[in-house]
């Protein structure tokens, strides 16, 4: 092994002098022709090995670098490495993000309806998500009901509706309450009644914060502050913020009564005064003034006779200028002014302005004297003559 400078060479040479050799030559004593002839071949044999040595210093030779520049050539290695990580980590990171962006899209898409467009009423421009849901609104106001029952033939224009409705005839009644055991047609008639429970009144308005337990009556009280009435009556043209109101009000014209009071008889046209009247039966009086303590069997007469504490006066004769507490009052005093005389007699024709009078009428023919004094035990068939008759005892009267 030799060190020269720059390279280090390590050599593997065998000797010619060698002992072994050396040995084999003795042995072998040659001619001069001969030893002329192996003189040729130890000379080639030490070519050879020269040749073999040159080819191992070739393989065996390490390069010795300047410690500086082999510092820097490792940096620039590393920084090499480490340049190369980076660029494949933000390739990684660049692909997760599209990857991620991809699912958020995909999941966006799948949330969003594949061409959804909106869909929008040329009459109110109310707007829908559905085709087929604008085409149910539509017929709003076109009237058609293309859905009828074949028991009483009433039309519906929603396929939901006339299934609600045909309970009536089956008396089908399968959701019930939990806490009272009321039973109702229809799973949403349930929800509404339970908030009669819970006193939840989930429907606010914006513009006077009145809240609501129902959203009919919710979207009905809103038009009382945009004065929409979209339900015209065809025959005499007055409108109406509700359908049911309207539908109450034709049976105005056409006379119908379909309520009936189990006990007496009695036909109403409209549902609550049927709920009303069976509170004469029963003597019940949910209604009490704060004021005064007294009872009353409906709402509309209990705010009547609040009336009559802070004397407000809401209705207005036009003609006269007379104001009165309650519509209905008002409307018995026009008939002074246009000679209206409603309410006839079967028996003998007799006509009246109202109804009061009618019925204080009916009761010559019937003898009938619902007004008995608790003190002297004589009975009246007028109210007014039996109020007349109670100051004699209590001394009012002379």
């Amino acid at each position: 092994m030799w060190c020269s400078g720059q390279h280090v060479v390590f050599r593997r040479r065998r000797s010619v002098f060698d002992p072994h050799l050396r040995q084999s030559v003795q042995t072998q004593r040659k001619t001069p022709a001969e030893a002329t002839n192996l003189h040729t071949v130890i000379k080639m044999a030490f070519i050879k090995e020269e040749s073999e040595d040159l080819k191992i210093e070739d393989t065996f030779v390490v390069k010795h670098e300047d410690p500086q520049e082999q510092t820097e050539l490792m940096v620039m290695k590393e920084e090499t490495q480490d340049r190369n990580e980076t660029q494949q980590k933000c390739q990684y990171d660049k692909h997760q993000d599209l990857t991620h962006d991809e699912k958020s899209l995909k999941k966006k898409c799948e949330r969003i309806p594949t061409g959804e467009r909106m869909y929008t009423c040329p009459q109110c421009e109310k707007s829908f998500r559905e085709r087929q849901a604008l085409e149910i609104h539509i017929r709003i106001h076109t009237g058609e009901k293309p859905f009828s029952c074949d028991h009483c033939g009433r039309r519906f224009s929603q396929k939901p509706n006339l299934k609600a409705h045909m309970s009536i005839h089956t008396a089908e009644k399968p959701y019930s309450c939990s806490e009272c055991g009321k039973s109702f047609r229809a799973k949403k008639q349930l929800e509404g009644h339970t908030r009669v429970h819970t006193g939840e009144k989930p429907f606010a308005c914006q513009q006077c914060g009145k809240r609501f337990a129902y959203q009919a009556a919710f979207r009905t009280h809103t038009r009382t502050h945009t004065g929409e009435k979209p339900f015209t009556c065809e025959q005499c043209g007055k409108s109406f913020t509700h359908s049911e109101y309207m539908k109450a009000h034709m049976r105005v014209h056409t006379g119908e009564k379909p309520y009936t009071c189990s006990q007496c008889g009695k036909t109403f046209a409209h549902r609550t005064n049927l709920y009303v009247h069976r509170r004469t039966h029963t003597g019940e009086k949910p209604f009490t003034c704060t004021q005064c303590g007294k009872n009353y069997t409906c709402k509309n007469s209990l705010n009547c006779h609040m009336r009559t504490h802070t004397g407000e006066k809401l209705f207005k004769c036009e003609q006269c200028g007379k104001s009165f507490t309650h519509s209905e009052y008002m409307k018995a005093h026009m008939r002074i002014h246009t000679g209206e005389k409603p309410y006839s007699c079967p028996q003998c024709g007799k006509r009246f302005a109202h109804i009061s009078n009618f019925n204080c009428h009916m009761r010559t023919h019937s003898g009938e004297k619902p007004f008995t004094c608790d003190q002297c035990g004589k009975s009246f068939g007028n109210k007014n003559t039996f109020k007349s008759h109670m100051k004699l005892h209590t001394g009012e009267q002379r």
